[in-house]
């Protein structure tokens, strides 16, 4: 009976009450490889469900990464919420039965969040293509405008939906993550905001790990049935390939995807899945086609680049260490979690990874990157420092515009080098 439950899921559009009670059928049908908990409450004290899918799906589990899919975090964008439903249909009813999909779920911890705003999608009552209250959350917040910004002090104020999410993506070690959305026809990605270090002069705000943005873009536009045609929603909007970079696309202060990647550690990019908001409930089974394969191939990519763990003279892991490759440095470094692990998603080819134990000198080590993604494994490295035998002391970045800081420093020196240039001028003319 449980099982028919959980697989009875039809295509329409599921409220709270018929949500929940999906979760759970689920929950209760497929209990070894799935786990069911709230994050967290919206303001009017619905509940932010989370579905954990994976071989370990209530604990981290060291080697394993962290995947997530976050949809209708716009109340009135609705599409993503009813086609995570259905992913997660699949992925159950799947597992045992595809070889592929029991080793994606062996291999990673998948967490499902099918409403960021369950407020905004019960306010919504008529079904519309263009925008509508249901849109923010009770309090009137966008929520995507909503969490703290690398670039610029972010006044808005921290809802409820926000904070439950910011915690969620501190308590565990997320790499890699999408968010659904609607009224476009694009994969977005990071950066949404910019200044001069990130090239806003030109247009484009490039995030150090710029490549592995694309093609985590692409990963997704290429196996949607359309969207890599790149034709957009109207003659006057087109994206080539079917990407953008977020900036170029229109300019976005607290958006989450950014969050993600500064203060997450976490590769996030965002799906725009129709050109409709809130289309007919007779769409959603062509939405789920187009995006079936789509929504599988991205979560493959979790397993790109290297990932290992860092460890004290004992064979103790050390949290904390800093963790990076050569030439792309994070604004807020990468660290390693509790476990001392870290996760760096690199595409294929020759890096110097730079492991470094604050106090204690740098090891690096040179790594050949393969595509591992069709194993199911990144490559794995390890460093071992001898000397150490303590535990590095907890590290956070603080929540303020740290691009800001690196602009002001770039601005600071450029008046110094153009009195440099000048002085070596005299000196040349009077000698």
């Amino acid at each position: 009976c449980l099982i028919s439950v959980a697989a009875a899921l039809d295509f329409k559009y599921h409220h709270t009450e018929e949500l929940e009670a999906y979760l759970k059928g689920v929950h209760a049908a497929y209990p070894s490889f799935t786990h069911l908990h709230s994050i967290g409450r919206s303001v009017e004290g619905r509940n932010l469900w989370v579905l954990v899918l994976g071989r370990f799906p209530t604990h981290h589990k060291i080697g394993i990464p962290e995947f997530k899919y976050v949809a209708n975090m716009h109340g009135d964008e609705t599409v993503g919420r009813e086609i995570l439903l259905h992913l997660i249909d699949f992925l159950v009813t799947s597992y045992g039965h595809d070889p592929v999909i029991t080793r994606l779920l062996n291999s990673t911890r998948i967490h499902i969040m099918p409403t960021m705003n369950p407020d905004g999608f019960e306010a919504t009552e008529v079904p519309d293509c263009y925008y509508s209250r249901g849109r923010y959350n009770k309090n009137g917040e966008d929520l995507n405008r909503n969490f703290p910004d690398a670039f610029e002090n972010n006044n808005a104020s921290i809802q409820p939906e926000t904070q439950a999410v910011m915690n969620w993506i501190k308590n565990e070690t997320f790499v890699l993550s999408a968010n659904l959305h609607g009224g476009a026809l694009v994969a977005s990605y990071t950066f949404d905001n910019a200044n001069s270090v990130t090239g806003s002069l030109k247009g484009y705000s490039k995030a150090p790990d710029d490549d592995v943005f694309i093609h985590l873009a692409k990963t997704y536009s290429f196996n949607h049935a359309s969207m890599y045609k790149g034709t957009g929603c109207d003659n006057r909007q087109t994206f080539p390939e079917g990407i953008t970079n977020g900036y170029s696309w229109y300019q976005l202060e607290g958006g989450m995807q950014d969050y993600n990647y500064v203060w997450g550690q976490c590769f996030e990019i965002t799906l725009e899945l129709s050109c409709c908001k809130y289309p007919p409930a007779d769409q959603l089974e062509k939405f789920w086609r187009d995006n079936k394969v789509a929504l599988i191939e991205y979560i493959k990519q979790v397993h790109l680049g290297v990932k290992g763990q860092v460890t004290d003279k004992n064979g103790n892991p050390i949290p904390n260490a800093i963790v990076e490759a050569k030439g792309r440095p994070h604004v807020c470094p990468y660290r390693t979690n509790e476990q001392g692990e870290y996760f760096l998603l690199l595409l294929p080819g020759t890096y110097v990874i730079n492991a470094t134990v604050p106090g204690f000198k740098s090891m690096l080590k040179t790594v050949e990157i393969p595509d591992n993604t069709g194993n199911f494994s990144a490559l794995k490295q390890d460093f071992s420092f001898s000397e150490v035998s303590i535990r590095s002391k907890a590290a956070s970045c603080p929540k303020t515009p740290l691009y800001q800081e690196l602009e002001r420093a770039s601005a600071a020196v450029k008046p110094t080098l153009h009195i440099l240039v000048l002085m070596m001028v005299i000196l040349a003319i009077l000698k």
